[in-house]
């Protein structure tokens, strides 16, 4: 079987998003059982939503529809931060881990506003 692509497993900030993704879920294997459902799960989706709404987003026409996927996808980044913060402030999860997650997810919110702004659906 011939290997192929979809468009969107070329864009950086994708790739990026993935890392990100597998970092969140060995964070989330390492944290109390009695968090890992309601804070755990809540950490997933939102990695999750990251990189799927990357993946919608890059095939819609409209450039209203695309920039809405690419803003829920920025969004999401920054809801993982929130989850994150929370896991440092009650010590689930070490400094050094945190801020090297909080810079990946500040890294990937920057792609996707470069996304957007270099793309030719938005006026601002």
């Amino acid at each position: 079987m011939q290997e192929f692509k979809f468009d969107f497993e070329d864009l950086k900030v994708y790739q990026k998003a993935l890392v990100f993704i597998d970092q969140i879920f060995k964070v989330v294997k390492e944290i109390p059982k009695e968090y890992r459902y309601s804070i755990g799960e809540n950490l997933i989706r939102a990695a999750l939503s990251i990189a799927n709404n990357l993946a919608e987003g890059n095939d819609k026409i409209s450039g209203k529809e695309r920039f809405r996927y690419f803003r829920t996808s920025s969004d999401s980044a920054r809801e993982c931060v929130s989850v994150l913060i929370v896991l440092e402030q009650q010590g689930l999860i070490e400094k050094e881990l945190y801020w090297e997650l909080k810079s990946q997810a500040r890294e990937i919110t920057s792609m996707v506003k470069g996304l957007i702004k270099s793309s030719s659906f938005v006026s601002r």
